[in-house]
């Protein structure tokens, strides 16, 4: 259960309207098994003057408890999770064992990933139904939980703002009987273990979850498709384009110089760039600075 220590982000219901649960950028998947929406307009209260002290202090308190809730919530999801796979209710397999079993045995794969990794690469013969998925839209509510996403870490890791899609559930149903041998499996095995509980709940009884998900899969254990190693397809942003990432130095360690020297003039290129600008920006400060004396 190595892969359940993992740092993720908390469900959010901010409209009973849209068929998508927002995430914001440090969320986890433990209630789950409990998402119901709420009407926006319960959960938000409107500031005046002169109650904003009190009300900044009400607004820090629930977040607090929000926060405590989301970490019961994440330690009670871990025990079901671990219930379940100790009690063989859903089965583990590695990703070479994931790889005989869709290429020998024609048994059908989910992948639950979001389009951000899926469209990089993605297994030959699988389905894609993806549990969360990238979050396109531009309202109000929308944006400041893009930029906390940025500012939290997105613009290193390059994962973007993730939404629950509620047709996750209904579109597997119609896809698979719930007597199928299913596997599931997404790029490192969480988001894979949490749509195998909802499954599971559903009544999906033959269950195969693929633990550690495809980043723990070699070269020759499954067929893929797309422009992009399996491996790299959880990757992005600045780490991925400086070569700073696990996948990419095991690349390294594998190819040899020539690989490196590609990141090394990257990172060259980029102090090169920074530099340019401040310069240029020290520049224009002085030109400013003449025209105000002047």
């Amino acid at each position: 259960m190595e892969a359940l220590s993992l740092s993720i982000p908390i469900i959010r219901v901010t409209n009973s309207n849209t068929n998508y649960i927002s995430l914001g950028a440090a969320t986890n998947y433990g209630s789950l098994s409990s998402l119901h929406h709420r009407s926006s307009s319960s959960s938000t209260r409107p500031f005046t003057l002169k109650k904003k002290k009190k009300t900044v202090v009400r607004v820090r308190a629930e977040s607090e408890d929000f926060e405590l809730k989301q970490v019961r919530d994440m330690a009670a999801a871990k025990k079901r999770w671990e219930a379940l796979l100790r009690d063989e209710k859903i089965k583990v397999l590695t990703p070479k064992e994931a790889g005989y079993a869709v290429q020998l045995s024609n048994k059908p794969l989910l992948d639950v990933r979001p389009s951000n990794e899926h469209n990089k690469a993605w297994v030959k013969g699988s389905t894609w139904i993806p549990i969360f998925d990238v979050d396109n839209g531009l309202d109000v509510g929308t944006i400041p939980r893009k930029v906390t996403n940025f500012a939290m870490g997105g613009w290193w890791s390059g994962m973007p703002t993730l939404s629950f899609d509620n047709s996750f559930l209904p579109r597997v149903v119609e896809k698979f009987p719930k007597d199928a041998e299913l596997i599931v499996a997404c790029q490192k095995g969480l988001r894979s273990l949490a749509a195998c509980e909802l499954l599971y709940n559903a009544g999906y009884s033959n269950l195969f979850w693929v633990q550690g998900g495809f980043e723990a899969a070699e070269e020759e254990d499954l067929v893929v498709e797309g422009p992009v190693p399996l491996k790299f397809a959880g990757i992005g942003g600045i780490s991925e384009f400086l070569g700073w990432t696990d996948q990419q130095r095991a690349a390294a360690a594998k190819e040899g110089w020539g690989y490196r020297l590609v990141f090394s003039a990257r990172l060259i290129g980029l102090f090169l760039v920074a530099d340019a600008l401040f310069i240029g920006a020290q520049q224009i400060g002085h030109y400013l600075q003449e025209i105000r004396t002047h």
